[in-house]
């Protein structure tokens, strides 16, 4: 369903994309925001589609290469990009959320955003950042080798201005419960907006 009001890009609901460097905990914080809140139809954690396999530290679906791209020609996908060597893909089915008015929350490549803000109304990038140190531990934690070294990703977050798309900038240090929070305020406050700019 399109919004004719916004040039035909695709509403009215949100869509909230958190982006930001490797180690900065966004799955955490999604996972934590998608339980707190669970049961509101309102709000849509898509899963993710990447190729390879799912593990502790992300939760998605998993398709092999040419099955991805079988299904990219195919239409399968919304947004969809190429990143470490990876394909990720959100599903086509938040088009039909959208145009129901429900906030979707998913985790995204910053290269991305000016695509969907191209393709929907309303569209919120978060950046969830944390100091080096933090993702240099976070990452050797991690010890996934599709990753590439941590170096190399340290490397990457370092040259790329995160900060120039994003609406909000969450600082994830410590207790991720806290910074948790923040992103569940913006992705309801978000709701109520909307909601009362209908009554």
């Amino acid at each position: 369903m399109q919004d004719p009001t916004t040039n035909d890009r695709i509403g009215p609901g949100r869509l909230i994309l958190i982006v930001g460097p490797s180690g900065a905990g966004k799955d955490t914080l999604i996972a934590l925001a998608r339980e707190a809140c669970q049961g509101d139809p309102n709000i849509v954690f898509p899963r993710r589609v990447v190729t390879r396999a799912s593990s502790a530290h992300e939760s998605h679906d998993t398709l092999s290469p040419d099955e991805f791209e079988l299904a990219a020609c195919a239409g399968a996908f919304a947004l969809h990009w190429n990143a470490h060597g990876l394909r990720y893909g959100i599903p086509i089915a938040i088009d039909a959320d959208i145009g129901r008015n429900r906030t979707i929350v998913c985790n995204v490549s910053r290269t991305i955003i000016d695509r969907a803000r191209n393709r929907y109304a309303d569209v919120v990038a978060i950046l969830v950042t944390a100091p080096e140190d933090v993702l240099a531990a976070r990452l050797a934690a991690r010890g996934r080798d599709s990753d590439g070294s941590v170096a190399g990703r340290l490397r990457r977050s370092a040259t790329i201005s995160y900060s120039v798309q994003a609406d909000f900038a969450i600082n994830n240090l410590g207790d991720p419960r806290l910074a948790a929070s923040e992103l569940i305020s913006i992705i309801r406050a978000g709701w109520r907006a909307r909601q009362d700019s209908n009554l």
